[in-house]
């Protein structure tokens, strides 16, 4: 854990249903919100890297949860608490609880997924970001659920250098739960791509040079009626550990 990462305090907010969930603060100004991807954390996915301090630096008050089964937030094994699109029910919450209605909102993978789960069923984030995510994985999340509900279920058993070898080893690194996050799977809903031609919050899509992981990221920008595509270097892995990540981010919020 860096230094940067122990200097800051966890701060707790309830979901709608009352589990208790976690946040992270750094640096002060404009609120932006942040959601790290699947088996990730906001320490691992933000702070780890510099892209918190990145912003914090630019003026910004960079606003980082961990998604409920992650991180420090509740990690329930009871499934009715992850009814369909509960991670956007977070979000709301987590704007709700600290007052916010001037912000901006982003996400990397599954955290760029909740960001346009929120966009389509209302959110109004001056500006958005949703990284590591193309419009398959928006349009068709069976797929990648796919992909994780089987390594979920054979942990243990796969050859080692093969990306489901990669995702379990980095699910141990960060302590995950397997059975909590195994109920996340269940919380994921397709977007129409019709509902996300309706969004008219400009949004900067970025993913990896080398992320396929879920579908184009440009066709995503191309859908939406103010998005704005940009590739930084990396695969659906690598890319979130590039400064690059920030840089961009950071860009595109101050312009």
């Amino acid at each position: 854990m860096t230094s940067a990462s122990a200097e800051l305090p966890v701060h707790y907010f309830r979901g709608r249903d009352g589990a208790v969930l976690a946040y992270r603060e750094m640096g002060e100004g404009r609120p932006v919100v942040l959601i790290h991807g699947y088996f990730s954390t906001a320490l691992v996915n933000w702070v780890r890297y510099g892209h918190a301090a990145k912003l914090a630096a630019r003026g910004f008050r960079v606003i980082m949860p961990d998604l409920r089964a992650h991180g420090d937030s509740a990690k329930s094994h009871d499934a009715s608490a992850y009814p369909p699109d509960v991670l956007a029910d977070d979000g709301f919450a987590l704007l709700e609880h600290l007052g916010l209605t001037d912000y901006d909102l982003g996400g990397y993978s599954l955290g760029g997924r909740t960001t346009m789960r929120m966009l389509v069923r209302g959110a109004k984030p001056r500006r958005a970001i949703a990284a590591g995510m193309g419009l398959e994985g928006i349009l068709d999340t069976a797929g990648r659920g796919t992909h994780f509900r089987h390594i979920l279920t054979h942990l243990g058993t796969f050859q080692r250098g093969s990306a489901e070898w990669m995702a379990e080893a980095f699910l141990k690194t960060v302590g995950g739960d397997p059975v909590a996050l195994l109920h996340i799977l269940d919380t994921f809903v397709d977007t129409p791509r019709e509902a996300l031609a309706a969004i008219d919050t400009p949004t900067l899509v970025l993913t990896g040079a080398e992320d396929d992981d879920n579908g184009s990221g440009e066709a995503l920008a191309a859908v939406l009626p103010q998005g704005r595509f940009q590739e930084i270097p990396g695969n659906h892995m690598a890319a979130v550990t590039k400064p690059e990540l920030g840089t961009a981010i950071a860009d595109f919020l101050g312009a």
